[in-house]
Order: C-alpha cells, then structure tokens, then sequence
C-alpha cells in the first residue's frame, strides 16, 4: 500500500531570466517568491492553496507540468504504468513519466503524506 497526491505545478520556461520569469508569476498568480534553488527554481508560496508552485529555467519548450508526490516512487511510477503513462527519464531521486495522452508530468518523493490534504492510499 502506497499514498500519492498532486503536489503542485512547476512552470517550465525555456532559457529564461529566471528573476523577471519569477515576478511574472509571482505577480500574475498572486504568490510572493519564497526562495531560490541553484538558480534554476524559485519557489512561489502556494501554501494557502496547499500546493507546491516554482518557476524554473528549462532548455525544452516552455510548459506547465504537474507533480504527484508519492511515499513509494517505485509503487506510484508502477501504478500509473499499469494506467498507460510511460516512464521518460530518472532525475535524480524521481522520474519524469509521459501519460498516454502526451503530457509530461514527474513523480516525486512526499515528506509525509499522513496529513497531507487530497492524498489518497493505493492498494
């Protein structure tokens, strides 16, 4: 038994200044800009939606893709494989997958989910 949950967005912006990408966001979603990570994330405050919401510099085309946080990456990526979703590329500790219908989205590793609102438990 596994639990997993959407984790939040991440907005892909191809070869970007990530400091004016950032304020873009920020200002249009309404969320302050919390911090930077290694210059390719800055992370908005989404925590009053309980969300995790970042900018981030990317080579590939600009996209918004979605995270699911999981408590057994191996368990959810075998999960949603059994759905139709490909598996694309391990990125360090997670996996960027590609559903059937050709979104990317990654499954990441959760904190801890036995509070986390909207988690739900696989059998």
């Amino acid at each position: 038994m596994h639990r997993s949950r959407v984790a939040g967005f991440i907005i892909d912006c191809k070869d970007a200044d990530l400091d004016k990408a950032a304020t873009f966001w920020s200002e249009a979603l309404g969320m302050k800009s919390l911090h930077r990570h290694d210059d390719l994330y800055e992370q908005l405050d989404a925590s009053e939606r309980d969300l995790h919401v970042e900018v981030q510099t990317v080579r590939h085309e600009s996209r918004i893709h979605l995270d699911i946080e999981t408590d057994d990456i191996d368990a959810e990526v075998a999960r949603l494989e059994r759905l139709g979703a490909t598996r694309v590329e391990k990125c360090r500790s997670w996996w960027v997958m590609q559903a059937p219908t050709g979104q990317r989205f990654c499954v990441v590793r959760a904190r801890d989910l036995s509070t986390a609102s909207g988690a739900r438990t696989w059998e």
